[in-house]
């Protein structure tokens, strides 16, 4: 029988990052893109009672400024912070909160977002040893590049040694 060395990350899967592996100044360009469609912005438009007809009437939102309906802005926000999951809040406790959010392009269905995240801040909590805070700058950008989002977010993340167990589950088929 011959060693076989151990199961490099790719091989066994992102696990995402703790407490311990987030260093002040790294960048991270997030994997995925999302293209946002007139049915995610109507569903979100009805689901959060949005009816500002900018949103959900073309022949109003034709005779803006914009010519069509524009996403909504919070829309926009949950899909750009949704983009950073895998590397930002993968193993986080809790959102402890967004600050200076700022719209500086606006979004269109068929618009694809994607985003990019800076490390400002890591630091353990005072109060919950097995776990800390990062606090990360995030711009969402469009297929052209242009910067359409930027916020600061604040995350409370476990560390590795107080991170929960992930034991799979398994439906039971027999009734």
């Amino acid at each position: 029988m011959t060693d076989t060395p151990p199961a490099t990350p790719a091989a066994i899967g992102w696990d995402g990052r703790f407490l311990e592996d987030f260093r002040v100044g790294d960048r991270y360009r997030h994997a995925h893109g999302r293209t946002v469609t007139q049915t995610d912005n109507t569903w979100f438009s009805l689901l959060t009672n949005n009816p500002h007809d900018l949103h959900s009437n073309a022949d109003y939102a034709s005779r803006t400024e914009f010519g069509k309906p524009l996403v909504v802005s919070t829309l926009t926000l949950a899909i750009v912070t949704g983009l950073s999951v895998p590397d930002i809040s993968r193993n986080a406790v809790a959102n402890l909160g967004w600050e200076d959010v700022r719209l500086t392009a606006p979004v269109f269905a068929g618009d694809t977002l994607y985003a990019e995240s800076e490390v400002l801040e890591v630091r353990p909590s005072k109060s919950r040893p097995t776990q800390g805070i990062v606090r990360v700058r995030t711009r969402g950008f469009n297929q052209d590049g242009v910067t359409i989002l930027e916020f600061e977010r604040a995350v409370l993340v476990y560390t590795r040694a107080g991170r929960p167990d992930r034991k799979s589950t398994r439906l039971n088929s027999s009734h």
